[in-house]
């Protein structure tokens, strides 16, 4: 058992001299701090301007916000311009890396990139893993369906497939509706569609929901606004309207970026949205990707 344990404690004394167990290296053979890391004095700022890059993670099928160009199938969109704002404020290359949805904030909490925009809302569970900059848009729900589909309230979709987004708002919004759900002080809650036939579908986009609509085999759609009106803009046959209940009460939700808890970045992130904000530049790209 000693010598096992010498020859151990010898190996780990290796590594600490030779430096190169577990780190990166640049072309130049220097150390490349990951993305979404800190350099050594805990500074993810300086960490990605020692990279020279900022790397955003996104889910390029929610138009306008992102969605992939039909000349460069490149992801383009306000949240891509966002952060094309964020990376010249830092000097340095804005790359994008186009993933699922749901994988965003576990990827931006597990250090895989630098900062998640996806048209993302912000909520009280997602603020767990993460920490989101100041709100930049707002949304409501809509309810994609054929025109000849009469849909007033969620209570009309009784008994329909309805597909949404995995991860969204709208996501979450269908499930408690069709399977019920718990207020805030953990009392069960009757969904207005549970015990109704009415099914919930998910999908890794909108846009394959909506295909699915097209073809028969859903019956409606539910995501964020701008993206239904989007997806309607360029499908003949849909109509959106907005997602009410019976009782008149609505949706409202906020859009943020998301950083890693405690990061120095988020000051960057706000500083660069408030200013976008002040110029009219948020507006200018809402205008810009809602008519490409």
């Amino acid at each position: 058992m000693k010598k096992i344990f010498a020859i151990a404690l010898a190996a780990v004394m290796a590594c600490g001299i030779f430096a190169g167990c577990g780190e990166r290296k640049d072309n130049g053979g220097q150390e490349s701090t990951p993305a979404g890391g800190s350099s050594a004095s805990g500074s993810a700022v300086e960490a990605i301007k020692a990279n020279g890059k900022l790397v955003m993670y996104t889910n390029a099928a929610f138009p306008p916000f992102e969605y992939l160009s039909d000349e460069t199938s490149e992801a383009v969109g306000v949240d891509v311009d966002i952060a094309q704002a964020i990376a010249d404020e830092l000097g340095v290359k804005l790359v994008v890396e186009n993933v699922d949805f749901d994988s965003i904030v576990p990827s931006i909490q597990a250090g895989k990139g630098d900062i998640g925009a996806a048209g993302m809302t912000v909520t009280d569970e997602r603020k767990k893993s993460v920490d989101f900059s100041d709100t930049y848009a707002t949304s409501i729900q809509y309810i994609i369906v054929p025109e000849e589909t009469e849909v007033k309230s969620v209570e009309d979709l009784a008994g329909m497939a309805i597909g949404v987004q995995t991860g969204t708002t709208g996501d979450s919004l269908i499930n408690g509706e069709v399977n019920g759900y718990e207020d805030d002080d953990g009392n069960a809650v009757q969904g207005v569609l549970q015990d109704t036939g009415a099914e919930e579908v998910q999908y890794k986009s909108a846009l394959e929901a909506t295909q699915d609509l097209l073809n028969g085999r859903i019956n409606a759609v539910v995501i964020d606004k701008m993206p239904a009106e989007a997806l309607v803009a360029k499908n003949d046959g849909l109509k959106c309207v907005e997602l009410v209940y019976a009782d008149g009460s609505k949706t409202e939700e906020s859009y943020g970026i998301c950083v890693a808890k405690d990061s120095d970045l988020l000051d960057v992130v706000n500083k660069v949205i408030k200013q976008l904000q002040d110029d009219g530049k948020i507006d200018e790209f809402m205008v810009n990707h809602s008519n490409s």
